[in-house]
């Protein structure tokens, strides 16, 4: 886990004059989960509009696989995936028509797209749901059918921003457990924003944000060992004089 996959450093975002991010740094490693975890009004949401591109920072650097964000933008990109809060699965499409849109867009040739759909698909057990159409699915296999998405074009970087916002149980359960087979088995670096602390468990490193600072950065372990502490939720609420959100 040596690698670095994604940096972030010294990162600034102002709206209307109020502060959103105030010198925010962060890495991700091959290999390693980081859970993002803050308050509302944190600027968990401002720093993954940032890191995505959708929005430039006022002072600070990206870089995604050593292509800076601001001047190699498309490359940059290119090496990420990502799975947004709010769907963005068309839901009169089928499975299939969704995934290959998405390849499509990244440039993949139907040859080349066609096949990799397939193995995914059959490696989350949907290749009897290819042709369905997505509206008709539960709120777990859309989220599986998500990852699966952001994952085709075969970034090195994921970014989950409240992915299991919605989810019962056991459909949390098995969309954490794909991600951390992910980035077991193929390298990946994952940055899960969340507002459940319990999911924090499945993590890495911990970064607690709140007020647009970073307020902690490292293991879990260490966290609750600093808060002499063994309840993870409870020190996290401690920590923040609040609840998570």
């Amino acid at each position: 886990m040596s690698d670095i996959l994604l940096s972030a450093q010294d990162l600034h975002k102002s709206y209307a004059g109020k502060p959103a991010l105030k010198g925010v740094s962060l890495t991700l490693r091959a290999g390693e989960i980081v859970a993002l975890l803050g308050p509302n009004g944190a600027g968990k949401s401002t720093l993954l509009q940032l890191l995505t591109g959708l929005f430039s920072p006022d002072k600070g650097r990206i870089e995604v696989l050593g292509c800076d964000m601001r001047s190699q933008a498309s490359r940059a990109l290119a090496g990420l995936g990502v799975v947004f809060q709010q769907s963005a699965l068309d839901l009169d499409l089928s499975v299939q028509a969704n995934l290959l849109f998405h390849t499509d867009l990244h440039g993949l040739s139907r040859a080349e797209a066609k096949p990799r759909i397939a193995e995914a698909l059959e490696k989350i057990g949907m290749t009897a749901q290819a042709s369905a159409v997505v509206r008709g699915l539960s709120g777990g296999t859309r989220r599986k059918v998500e990852l699966v998405r952001a994952l085709l074009h075969r970034p090195k970087v994921l970014l989950m921003d409240e992915a299991t916002a919605g989810l019962d149980m056991e459909s949390r359960q098995q969309l954490l457990a794909s991600v951390r087979t992910l980035a077991r088995e193929d390298g990946v670096a994952v940055l899960w924003a969340t507002h459940l602390a319990e999911e924090v468990k499945v993590a890495d490193r911990l970064v607690l944000l709140d007020q647009g600072t970073v307020r902690f950065s490292g293991p879990v372990e260490e966290f609750i060992e600093k808060a002499q502490g063994n309840d993870l939720p409870e020190e996290v609420s401690r920590h923040f004089g609040r609840s998570p959100a």
